[in-house]
């Protein structure tokens, strides 16, 4: 049995890295617990704002901000953060090895109802002197670990440090992310598919055709069956195509300016582009590998199409793209 810490150490995961690592391990077990509190703990409902990104903030969120904030500036191995509930980057010890971007609580809008919701977050290494904005402005292929912590049935944590893809989960009795899959695989082929229907009639004519394609099932040209199916968060719908295969895709849509799309790129896209490929899959926007992009903004928006392998092309295909 092997817990975070002794995981990490024989991987020859660095002194640093795995402080860091175990800072954010931390700060999810303290939201966990007020998670499974709820309404006992006060800590349901609107917090009555909004962040930088014009969203209405939850309780949570701000909670769950100012808690990884804290412990992560304060854990000696961190030189400076940036979160989509802040409108910067927040510096810490001038000491620090690494850059954190996170989004405290993906899909925060499934708390009052209970269901699934998650932490995500993305490490690079501190590479320029002094600090600025430009420092966090690395591509996805310069992170040195990446994951995320999923809150549902039970509390798992998700991460890689370039040697693949390990999912922990948390035994309530001991305290402890306890080893439970080692170098995860992502299936070639799938069956199934998630995206938000909602938005439709928005989608550029490559991805509607694409979709019209898998509803045809077995009787359209791609002559099988698919199973749709939607979270609304994008912990659960990624952590579903890492368990069992499957394509996730949120794309931009004729709302948004320059095709911009809804993930945000830094603690988003990156660090669940850095999980599939690390698990054999593939990463694109509609036209670009996402761990490639060069970004030009701390909340830059990308669109996503994430999954297995052969399915991912296929709706590449479907955009004119071949890879």
């Amino acid at each position: 049995m092997q817990t975070l810490s002794m995981a990490l150490r024989l991987n020859n995961t660095p002194v640093e890295l795995i402080n860091t690592l175990q800072t954010i391990a931390l700060a999810g077990k303290d939201i966990d617990f007020k998670l499974r509190q709820g309404s006992l703990g006060g800590v349901l409902g609107s917090a009555g704002n909004q962040n930088v990104q014009g969203e209405t903030q939850k309780k949570l969120d701000v909670i769950s901000n100012d808690l990884l904030k804290k412990v992560l500036l304060e854990c000696g191995s961190v030189r400076a953060i940036a979160s989509e509930e802040e409108e910067t980057y927040v510096e810490g010890p001038k000491d620090g090895s690494y850059l954190v971007n996170f989004d405290p609580l993906d899909g925060s809008s499934n708390i009052d109802i209970n269901a699934m919701v998650g932490t995500i977050f993305s490490i690079y290494p501190d590479q320029s002197t002094p600090l600025s904005e430009a420092s966090f402005l690395q591509p996805g292929n310069n992170q040195v670990a990446a994951g995320y912590i999923l809150y549902g049935p039970s509390t798992m944590l998700v991460l890689t440090t370039g040697q693949g893809v390990q999912m922990f989960t948390l035994d309530p009795a001991m305290g402890e992310f306890i080893l439970t899959s080692d170098q995860v695989k992502v299936s070639e082929q799938t069956q199934e598919f998630a995206i938000n229907m909602s938005n439709q009639r928005f989608w550029a004519e490559p991805m509607q055709n694409y979709i019209g394609d898998l509803l045809a099932g077995k009787e359209g040209k791609r002559a099988k069956n698919f199973n749709m199916r939607w979270v609304a968060a994008m912990v659960g719908d990624v952590h579903r195509v890492l368990c069992r295969g499957g394509l996730f895709t949120y794309p931009w849509d004729s709302r948004e300016p320059n095709k911009a799309g809804k993930l945000r790129l830094m603690y988003e896209a990156n660090p669940m582009s850095f999980l599939i490929e690390q698990a054999g899959g593939l990463s694109w926007t509609d036209s670009e590998r996402i761990l490639s992009i060069q970004p030009t903004a701390i909340h830059q928006r990308v669109p996503v199409i994430l999954g297995s392998s052969e399915e991912v092309k296929q709706c590449l295909k479907s955009h004119g793209v071949t890879i």
